[in-house]
């Protein structure tokens, strides 16, 4: 096999691999879409939460929080524990604080309240 041979076949592996890439983050990016399910995800960015708290926190009916919830934790953004009868929820991890954090940020430079910067 030529090297040119073998680094057509390693491109056309990343091309996909990157397609992948982008599909996955491009549904993450829609999940993080909707106003309710980013302000869930800003208040667990500051720790775990049971779905009162989280109702409270971002002013939705219990049963819209429960359903964006769902949708969160089948889209492996969240997890969850059983504290008692209650059912705690989690990041899955700091990527996604993170992400929420730039987002919003984003938004503050875009309604004034930051200096541009780079």
């Amino acid at each position: 096999m030529s090297a040119r041979m073998h680094l057509s076949g390693a491109q056309s592996t990343q091309q996909r691999d990157d397609g992948e890439r982008l599909a996955v983050a491009a549904e993450v990016l829609g999940l993080l879409a909707d106003r309710t399910r980013l302000a869930l995800l800003q208040r667990l960015a500051e720790g775990e939460a049971d779905v009162t708290t989280l109702t409270e926190a971002c002013g939705a009916a219990r049963p819209s929080v429960s359903q964006h919830l769902s949708r969160l934790r089948l889209a492996g953004l969240v997890t969850t524990h059983k504290e008692g009868r209650r059912v705690v929820y989690a990041l899955r991890h700091g990527h996604l604080r993170r992400l929420v954090e730039e987002a919003l940020s984003v938004a503050d430079h875009q309604l004034g309240m930051l200096p541009p910067h780079d």
